[in-house]
């Protein structure tokens, strides 16, 4: 295919430093990946899924279909009504990625008299399905209660509130508690995206709202498998009207070939596997204690008790030219650009995980006084 029209627009995101490309890095130490609790690469869950498979005589390659069509499966049902249990919902509906599920959320559930209101740093797939939607939508100051309640306010018809319980860019929790009462109090629908609490936080990896007690009071939550739970997929839990809603008016369900049968057998296994290894999430939040131990004296550092850590080094190239520092020295970390954030809020993302030994991270954090000290006095 040929195109000015596209070449010149990469033309320009090259020129200004902005050009994403696909790389691979070999040998370094995960500092970047959100392979939370190192089940992504657990050779042990790698042969729980492959015996499974073998137990069940599941043989086929692809799933053939879309779950309304050839898809389907008892087998698929089982564990959906097994998410239901762990996520305290009644029932639980399966997608091939959280962002198709946020996706198919937002697209459908709010019509056009509604308002969506997200918060300005939620992840893309929410962006990208409120404006799929024909609801009105608008966003509201990070974690800024105050301001949601203003927006709340001007809107009109029924009201979606979409949040994540971890934000993927800063690590930080929103203020679910009080989110729940101010929702309350005008009958809005809070729409939660768990996909960075799934697996790190709660019983068998029930996530932050389960943790709290607050399961009930949350109609819409969407639970993320690639992340903590090292495989693939997703699923939104709620009531039963939710789901069978879904499955007639969401579109990214209706019309995806349903996952294959190793998928979810992965799901199946995972969990089991969590929940026999629950010392996991222990251990996680042990090596987040020695990261933030190690971690004061980093400029501008934003506060965070999950595995997301980040630093802010405002401009690309300071960002990058930390981060290439940092790979040469054996740790992968990456840098995030504008106009993945916004510009002058360019970072470092280190990711924490069971597999990292507490003397990598404060090896880590040692360099990163020295880059960030280093970048700090060429500013002066």
């Amino acid at each position: 295919m040929h195109s000015p029209s596209l070449e010149k627009k990469l033309h320009e995101r090259a020129s200004s430093g902005l050009l994403r490309t696909l790389v691979t890095k070999k040998g370094l130490i995960d500092f970047t990946s959100n392979d939370y609790l190192g089940l992504a690469s657990s050779a042990t869950l790698f042969r729980q899924i492959s015996d499974k498979i073998y137990q069940l005589g599941l043989h086929e390659n692809g799933s053939g279909g879309s779950r309304l069509l050839s898809g389907n499966s008892a087998y698929t049902e089982e564990v959906e009504e097994k998410l239901a249990v762990i996520f305290k919902a009644e029932s639980a509906l399966i997608f091939n990625s959280g962002y198709a599920a946020n996706l198919a959320v937002l697209s459908s559930l709010p019509q056009r008299s509604d308002t969506i209101i997200y918060d300005e740093l939620a992840h893309a797939s929410i962006i990208d399905g409120a404006r799929l939607s024909l609801a009105k939508r608008v966003h509201f100051k990070h974690n800024d209660l105050a301001d949601l309640e203003s927006k709340i306010k001007r809107a009109s018809g029924n009201i979606f509130i979409a949040v994540e319980s971890v934000y993927s860019m800063d690590g930080d929790a929103c203020p679910l508690t009080e989110l729940v009462a101010l929702s309350e109090k005008y009958n809005g629908t809070i729409v939660l995206d768990e996909a960075h609490s799934t697996g790190a936080y709660g019983s068998q990896g029930s996530g932050i709202a389960v943790t709290l007690g607050l399961e009930e009071k949350i109609d819409v939550r969407i639970y993320t498998f690639g992340k903590a739970m090292g495989i693939h997929g997703a699923c939104v839990a709620g009531s039963k009207l939710l789901q069978h809603y879904l499955i007639n008016f969401a579109r990214p369900f209706i019309y995806t070939t349903a996952l294959p049968s190793h998928s979810i057998a992965a799901i199946d296994c995972a969990f089991d596997y969590l929940h026999q290894n629950m010392q996991l999430q222990v251990l996680l939040h042990q090596k987040i204690k020695a990261y933030a131990e190690t971690a004061p004296g980093l400029p501008n550092r934003t506060a965070s008790l999950s595995a997301i850590q980040t630093i802010v080094l405002p401009g690309n190239e300071n960002a990058k030219f930390v981060a290439h520092a940092l790979q040469a020295e054996g740790f992968d970390v990456r840098a995030i650009l504008s106009p993945t954030v916004a510009p002058g809020s360019e970072r470092l993302r280190i990711c924490l995980h069971t597999f990292n030994t507490e003397e990598e991270i404060h090896s880590l954090t040692t360099k990163l006084k020295l880059l960030t000290g280093e970048k700090h006095t060429d500013k002066h």
